[in-house]
């Protein structure tokens, strides 16, 4: 195990080959003595000094070549939550990025999975993400994770058990979608290991020797290989592995065999130039048996991912089968570092490799978008299944540009990737040099041009087999616009077919102050909006004109003369779910201050241009108010099934560290649905702003109750 000096060293020797500058290193250097003092006479569980955890992290990330920043944040990220630091002193000392990732990933790394139920797992990617608004905070979590499981033992089994079915179930899939082999492939392991001790352990046993011999055996053979390449004048970088147990484990259980899995061993060469690539492999198979069938050249043919490489099969020392890999550098950066390689080649990479990359910091973008929007869980577990954490594919446009896109993807889905507009007039598709349909689901490899016409328009069919949310979402706001269009002008129509009925003329009634009038009384913005109102039937033709003519008192007049003079109509006979006295027409609103919700006492006011606004009773904006209010009552024949009413709830905790998933499990056990929790801080205390949706008043007490029980919760008040 390395001392705190040797991995301070090794930290500056990385610093330096990624090329930072001398004023990035001083800072990293700054961060690294701030973090020293910060963790002074702290102890991990395991007996180290504290320190060496952030080190270690911060060597993680060095190995991925990211920007400074990053490394400055895996230093200092634990100053908050294990130091006299705040978020506001990061900021002042190294900067705003430096101070909103360690927001993000204090936040992150306050979230714990609490059980093994996919909900529970879908529902912590919904917060990772929506919490990681940089993609740095996702990286720096995937290498904290790293480092803990590396140093799991001395943790309780349990809590060992618990953070590796978290791995699997969470940050395994986003390091895969983010394409950072590297982290993945170790997080596998690592998870492995743990969750599944016999596995691992029969696996072990199994190779053809053990895996100190077979590393042995590779490193002679890299030696030699080294030799004889050196001998050719080639400069260039090698290095061995021996396939970990997971990842043998995941060829067992696809229908693989021990005799045909030629990857146990691995060798990997990096040069500089891809001429080298041919002329090395060209050289290894002059002094090493190459297997028959094994050579595959990914760099005349990238896969879809952009992952480009030369790969043989040769037959090395004991007969044993070796997989040899080479490629060049930045190659080398894709395949292994992914999305994190963005920052290394975002200035001098090639458009492919920056394609693919921002490609991929889009798909998280949309993600956060999507979890940004109020919408209930299942929806957006759909989303992020679908999308975020489903396998990809990787089609190309006809000038060789890669697009990443979820699997079934469609031309439709490919289209408005490239662009809205292109979507917007897409007629047809061509694959391969072959017509498809624009159902067609597109294959890893293909190559897609697109047909458009300027004249052509979404069709809403389309939204029966588009895959992305983004497809999705253009196709729906196309016809949003073309649905508001349809009621502004059938609303014109509907009032000038009723003032011709009632012998006005339209010219008059349609005057620039009658139209200021009724914009004035409805609330309306334009003129347009109070059209719209009419051809959504929010307000009959008659009811417009009568604010026009035959009363000349405002809206709340009317309204208030309509609900009291009209006491016919039965209630088992309404149809919506707020009586108010005889009429079941009457624009209702419930309060966004207090939040109405099933079975609450509630009154009615009469608002201008806006219907009636329903509050409930001890809603502080309508005590003291004698004139406008009405009577109201929920409607206990119609209600509908599994509707849901909005709450908003603060929730006090005792403690930082407030665990956020026992409320959601709390939550899914009552039916409630939570769509939006903010965390607050303020004298030594947290606390969370909730909005919950609920079926009624009974449902919501109880909820409130339960959580009212955990550990953690001092109380809690209904806003």
């Amino acid at each position: 195990m390395k001392n705190i000096k040797e991995l301070y060293l090794e930290l500056m020797d990385k610093c330096d080959e990624n090329g930072y500058s001398e004023a990035e290193i001083d800072k990293i250097n700054k961060a690294y003595e701030y973090a020293c003092e910060q963790h002074k006479g702290m102890v991990r569980k395991n007996g180290e000094e504290y320190i060496v955890h952030p080190l270690n992290v911060a060597l993680i990330v060095a190995s991925l070549n990211v920007d400074a920043d990053t490394i400055v944040s895996a230093l200092v990220h634990e100053t908050v939550d294990h130091g006299s630091s705040s978020f506001e002193e990061l900021g002042n000392l190294f900067g705003e990025d430096v101070k909103n990732i360690t927001i993000s990933l204090t936040k992150v790394n306050r979230l714990h999975l609490i059980d093994d139920s996919e909900s529970s797992s879908l529902y912590l990617r919904k917060v990772l993400v929506a919490l990681a608004q940089d993609v740095r905070v996702l990286i720096l979590k995937l290498a904290g994770r790293i480092h803990n499981l590396r140093t799991v033992d001395g943790l309780d089994p349990d809590l060992q058990k618990q953070k590796a079915k978290e791995t699997e179930a969470v940050l395994i899939p986003i390091a895969h979608r983010l394409g950072i082999n590297s982290l993945k492939a170790e997080l596998e392991d690592l998870s492995f290991k743990i969750l599944r001790p016999d596995i691992y352990n029969q696996i072990e046993s199994e190779l053809p020797e053990p895996r100190e011999d077979l590393n042995d055996l590779l490193n002679a053979t890299m030696d030699e290989i080294s030799d004889l390449l050196h001998s050719q004048g080639l400069n260039f970088e090698i290095k061995c592995r021996v396939k970990s147990v997971s990842s043998i484990s995941n060829k067992l259980s696809s229908g693989h065999t021990w005799n045909n899995i030629y990857d146990i061993l691995g060798i990997r060469v990096i040069c500089e130039e891809i001429p080298d690539c041919y002329l090395i492999i060209g050289t290894i198979h002059s002094k090493y048996r190459p297997i028959p069938k094994r050579f595959k050249d990914y760099i005349a043919m990238p896969k879809g991912n952009s992952y480009q490489s030369l790969h043989t099969g040769i037959y090395g020392p004991n007969n044993y089968p070796i997989e040899v890999q080479v490629r060049t550098k930045e190659m080398d950066e894709i395949a292994e570092h992914g999305i994190a390689s963005h920052w290394s080649y975002k200035e001098h990479g090639t458009k492919q490799a920056q394609n693919v990359m921002e490609q991929k910091l889009q798909m998280f973008r949309n993600t956060i978008e999507i979890s940004s929007k109020d919408i209930n869980d299942e929806d957006f577990i759909n989303n992020v299944s679908s999308e975020l954490l489903s396998k990809s594919i990787y089609v190309n446009t006809p000038k060789g540009d890669v697009v990443e896109l979820p699997q079934d993807s469609t031309p439709i889905d490919f289209a408005y990737r490239i662009h809205s507009g292109v979507g917007d007039t897409t007629v047809g598709c061509i694959v391969n040099g072959n017509i498809v349909t624009l159902d067609y689901k597109l294959q890893d490899g293909d190559v897609v041009s697109i047909k458009t016409d300027s004249n052509s328009t979404p069709n809403k069919d389309w939204l029966t087999f588009v895959k992305t949310t983004q497809a999705k979402s253009k196709i729906k706001s196309f016809f949003s616009k073309i649905d508001k269009d349809e009621y502004i002008k059938h609303g014109k129509e509907l009032l000038e077919h009723e003032l011709r009925r009632q012998k006005i003329s339209i010219t008059d009634a349609m005057s620039t102050e009658h139209q200021r009038k009724l914009m004035s009384d409805l609330g309306a913005g334009t003129f347009d909006e109070v059209l719209l109102q009419i051809g959504s039937l929010r307000y009959t033709p008659v009811y417009i004109v009568n604010l026009l003519y035959n009363d000349k008192r405002n809206a709340p007049d009317v309204l208030l003369d309509k609900v009291i003079n009209n006491t016919n109509i039965q209630k088992e006979n309404y149809k919506a779910d707020i009586i108010v006295s005889g009429n079941d027409d009457i624009l209702v609103n419930l309060a966004s201050c207090c939040k109405p919700v099933y079975g609450d006492e509630i009154i009615g006011y009469i608002t201008k241009g806006h219907g009636i606004t329903v509050h409930r009773k001890d809603c502080i904006n309508v005590k003291g108010i004698n004139d406008r209010l009405i009577n109201v009552e929920w409607n206990k024949h119609t209600k509908e099934d599994n509707k849901k009413y909005t709450a908003k709830l603060k929730v006090y905790t005792n403690e930082i560290k407030a665990d956020l998933i026992a409320l959601v499990t709390k939550a899914s056990t009552h039916n409630v649905v939570l769509t939006s929790i903010n965390e607050n801080n303020g004298n030594n205390v947290t606390y969370y702003d909730i909005l919950a949706r609920v079926e009624d008043v009974n449902s919501l007490n109880t909820f409130i109750d339960d959580i009212k029980t955990l550990d953690f919760v001092t109380g809690v008040r209904r806003l």
